[in-house]
Order: C-alpha cells, then structure tokens, then sequence
C-alpha cells in the first residue's frame, strides 16, 4: 500500500484509506506523501491521481458473494450494526456510512463522530449552533435570523414585520388552548357535580333502602330505572309523547329497551313524606294485583321528585269516552259495568290486607281504559305522596274541584279516608248516566256543581231531565231511581252515612243485573211486535241498547236511518 517514509505515518495513512477509499495502489514511496486531507472524500483523488497516475490501482473486496448472498448464508463479515454493505464487480465489502468512522469489521467499529468539532466539514452557516446527533448533526441559526437549511443555506434576519403577526398567532392559539382546557374541565365539572346530586337524590327518595329490599328478595315487583333509562324511553320527555297534564305533573307515554309500552308519570310537586314510609308505599303498590288497578312497574329516584312508571293503557279515560263529542254514546249496560269495575278497584285498595289504600283523587280522569273498554283506576295512593301545608292544599282543591269531600273542604281535615273516595265515586257515577262533567255550564251560567245540582233535582223529583237521552227508554225508570238513590249515598254530607265501597259494588252488580233482565224483556216484546207486524224491524230499541244487546249475544240487527228518514235494519 503507499505510504510515507515515517512507519507511523505509512500506518496509519493505511489505515485512514481503508477507511475513506474504496481502492489501493501500489506505488514506490518517494511518489506518495501522506497529507491529513486525503481524509476528506475525493481530495486524494483531485489533487493526486488526477495527474500522474500510480502503475497500479486495485480493488478489493472481503468476500466474492453479493451482500444478499452473504447475508442469508450468515457469512457477511460487516461485524457492526451500524456498518453498511456495499456491492462492487466481485463481491462486496463493508463500510461505516456517514456520521460514523471505524472499523466496520468489528463490533462496536463504527463510531459516532461528532460533527460540530469539525465545522469546516460540517459546517453552520452564519455561526449558527451546532448540536451533535447519533449519525448525525443539526443547525439552528442565530437568534434574529432563520433559514430553511442552516447546513447549506445562509440564515437570513427575521422580517421585523413578522413578527407581531407571530406573536398574535402565538397569543391566539395559547387563548383558544386556555379556553378548550376550561371547556372541557368545565364539562367535567358539570358531569361530576350531575353525578353527585343524582346520588344525592337517590339517598333522600329512599333508593338505598329499597335496592337492599330488592336484593334480599323481599320485593321482586319493582324496578329502579335510571333516568336516562326515561329520557330514552319518552325521547327525551318529548311534548309528542305526552299522554296528559294535570295540576301534580305530566304523564308521558314511554318506550323501553325491549320494545314495552310504559306510561310515565313527572311530577312537579315535591313530597315531604319519609323516605323509608315513602320506600314502604312504593313497594306496596308495586304488588297491587287486581285486573282493574292499574300496574305500577317502578321508579326512578334521582331526582329531586321521584318518577313513577306504570303500565301503559291505549284507549285514554273514562272522561274522554263520556264527555268527547267524537265517541259514539256507550250503552247504559257498558256503563254500569264500567262502574262496578272501578268500584270494584276501589273496594280492593280499601280491603288490601295490612295496608289499605285511599285512593284521594277519584274522577273520571283517573279510570283508563284498556284495549276490551275494561277500566283501570290509576293514581292510587296520592294522597300519601302530596305534601300537606295550605299552599299545596288549595292546589289540590283546584285540582279535583267538584270531587272533593265535603267534609274535607269545610272542617279543613287534613286527611282523607275510604268515605272520601266513596264521595268522589258518587260524582263519576252522576257523570256516567248524566254525560256532565263535575262542574259543567248550562247556557250564561256560572260553573254548576253536578253534585249539589243532581240532588236538588232528586229533592226535586226531576232526576229525568238531568239523564243522557241515549240510555233512557221505557221500563227503565225504576233502574234509575236505584241509580240516582245510589248516588245520593254517596254524596252524603257526612262521611258517617255513605256506604262503603263493598256496598256500592254489591247494589251496581245488581242493578246490572236488573238492566240485563229489562233489556231482555224489552228484546223479547220488540220480537213479538216485530212478528205481529210480518216484520223484523226493532225500530223501537235506542242506539245504545244495540251495542249493550250485542255484547249479551242476542240477536238483534243494527238500525239504520235513511235519507227519508225511515228506520231500516242492517246486519
């Protein structure tokens, strides 16, 4: 290999060629001298080979197989991990690549250098700062300048009219950052607190004691929804799911999970009663079971007013049947049945063992109706759940006017009982066979109590003209007169004289019974009159008694009217 005269230096000149250059020569020692630049890639090349050349010039290789080759026998020699393989004509060899300098031969050959102790061969233009990298090096100019490459291009002096605008768009990001950051720790807040007061609630309604009743297996009949279990079902307390409003809150018609048709009832009127006799009540009604009171399926508890959930009943209330000019007048027969069932539902609530139930807010908005017209009496059991100071007083007084116990209103009880709810029953029973509502206006008259109104007219011996025209007809007088004696009782003024809830069912089913043998008589003299006549019109029997007829299973043809006027028969 060439080299200079000193031994030192012919070694270590080898060495440095090994390293930088990809050949060697042969040549006699007075024509190479070693200068430290021949270091530096292509110097040798320019200043002593472009002239006269040596006599000989060889490449080498460390192996005769291609890199891929001898890295898939296993059998490269290129020892360091940062070494590189290089292919030439006749094999390959190894080299550290830039950034390194070594021996790549051996592990841990190749080593870092450290570009910014050699500013001529790494250079930073303008003085910029050099900063050592593994394999590398960067540059960053000086403060006031910059440059898209410091390593190649000149770093130039920051426009002084760039930069407010970067300190404006500096500023404007770090607001919207500080504005993001109190957003969303704000949102966190809000869901912490929400959180926080939802179990707040949950303890005040009670909710603690009644899972632990749950989870003992002492009642199995209740569930404790979640309140966005409710959103979801009513969408989110939607006004297209209200199903009615009253003065204590709004029912709304939900849709659970598993497709189930629920009514849910908001109240707005906060309880004052004690959470674990507030428990006690829910549990209790939960395990009402009887096919004309209404289901109550559970609760919601985190809330500051508790939700109850209901099972849902499609074809509205008994106020909506009787008093909308869009139903077809039910039969008179229908209408009884209607209120020996809510007696009936009534008289269960009174008897339920060990706790019996005051309705406290009978009316004819409070009996729904099934898909078979069979009624349902729901809100049981409010009275317990309202507060009892005056103010609140006299919202229930406005809303149940023309309901209320007398007896309640004049000696300002401040509970209700069994003859209470048998006082109210009496004002939906007169709405049953008069189709008026408890305070109802007749001409330029003021509201008329139905009450104070029947039994004048009862005083008055004009019961007749108060009744619905669509279920009078021959032979029922005496039918009525036990209706309208019924009635009286119950509207006594004294709780003391009215009947019992027991009783009133008893006399309804038997005045039903005695509808039933008048119709059939009637039916029975319609067919003889129809027969002596050599005809089969039965002309004679109102409207309402056909659909009471055919409900009995009798035989009996629907009337039609004609254009002329004439009653016809029609299958």
């Amino acid at each position: 290999m060439g080299g200079s005269t000193g031994s030192a230096h012919v070694e270590y000149s080898a060495q440095m060629i090994a390293e930088h250059t990809e050949y060697a020569f042969v040549a006699e020692s007075d024509w190479f001298q070693f200068d430290p630049n021949y270091v530096k890639p292509h110097v040798f090349e320019k200043e002593k080979l472009s002239g006269q050349r040596p006599p000989l010039v060889l490449d080498w290789v460390v192996d005769n197989t291609t890199c891929d080759a001898a890295t898939k026998m296993g059998s490269s020699l290129c020892a360091d991990t940062n070494s590189v393989c290089v292919h030439v004509t006749s094999g390959h060899r190894c080299i550290c690549p830039t950034g390194y300098e070594g021996i790549p031969y051996l592990i841990g050959g190749c080593q870092d250098i450290n570009e910014c102790h050699y500013p001529s061969l790494y250079p930073c233009m303008n003085n910029g700062t050099c900063t050592n990298t593994i394999g590398g090096y960067n540059c960053s100019c000086p403060e006031g300048t910059q440059s898209d490459d410091p390593k190649k291009m000149p770093c130039t002096p920051i426009s002084k009219k760039q930069t407010p605008m970067k300190v404006f768009i500096g500023i404007s990001i770090g607001i919207v950052f500080v504005i993001v950051c109190d957003f969303s720790l704000l949102i966190e807040y809000q869901k912490r607190r929400l959180a926080e007061e939802k179990e707040r609630f949950f303890k005040q309604n009670g909710g603690p004691i009644l899972y632990q009743n749950i989870l003992s297996r002492k009642n199995d009949t209740v569930i404790i929804f979640s309140i966005e279990d409710l959103k979801k079902a009513t969408n989110n307390f939607d006004i297209s799911r209200e199903l009615g409003t009253g003065g204590h809150g709004t029912v709304y018609k939900g849709i659970l999970g598993d497709n189930k048709e629920v009514a849910v009832k908001r109240s707005k009127i906060v309880s004052l009663i004690h959470t674990e006799e507030f428990v006690q009540e829910i549990i209790i009604l939960s395990q009402i079971n009887h096919k004309n009171v209404i289901r109550l399926l559970g609760c919601c508890l985190e809330v500051e007013v508790p939700i109850l959930v209901y099972e849902f009943i499609p074809n509205g209330t008994l106020f909506q049947l009787i008093h909308d000019n869009h139903h077809t007048p039910i039969s008179l027969e229908d209408r009884l049945r209607i209120a020996q069932e809510s007696a009936e539902a009534l008289e269960y609530l009174h008897l339920s063992i060990n706790h019996p139930i005051v309705h406290g807010d009978v009316k004819s908005l409070n009996i729904l109706l099934d898909d078979n017209y069979e009624a349902k009496v729901t809100d049981f059991g409010a009275s317990r759940m309202l507060p009892r100071d005056a103010v609140q007083f006299m919202t229930m007084v406005q809303g149940t006017l023309g309901y209320l116990d007398p007896e309640y209103l004049q000696e300002r009880k401040l509970t209700v009982t069994e003859k209470s709810d048998v006082y109210s029953f009496g004002v939906v029973l007169l709405e049953l066979i008069t189709r008026k509502t408890a305070i109802y206006f007749q001409g330029h008259e003021e509201g008329i109590n139905l009450a104070t109104s029947f039994l004048q007219a009862l005083k008055d011996n004009i019961v007749q003209s108060m009744l619905d025209a669509s279920i009078t007809y021959h032979g029922t007088e005496e039918l009525f007169q036990e209706v309208a004696e019924l009635a009286s009782q119950c509207l006594s003024m004294k709780g003391s004289e009215r009947p019992s809830m027991t009783q009133v069912a008893d006399k309804l089913k038997a005045i039903r019974s005695t509808c039933s043998g008048i119709l059939l008589l009637k039916h029975e003299e319609t067919q003889r009159l129809a027969e002596q006549r050599g005809t089969d019109s039965v002309g004679d029997l109102s409207p309402s008694m056909y659909w009471t007829a055919r409900n009995m299973g009798l035989d009996i043809e629907t009337p039609h009217v004609d254009h002329a006027g004439t009653t016809t028969n029609m299958l």
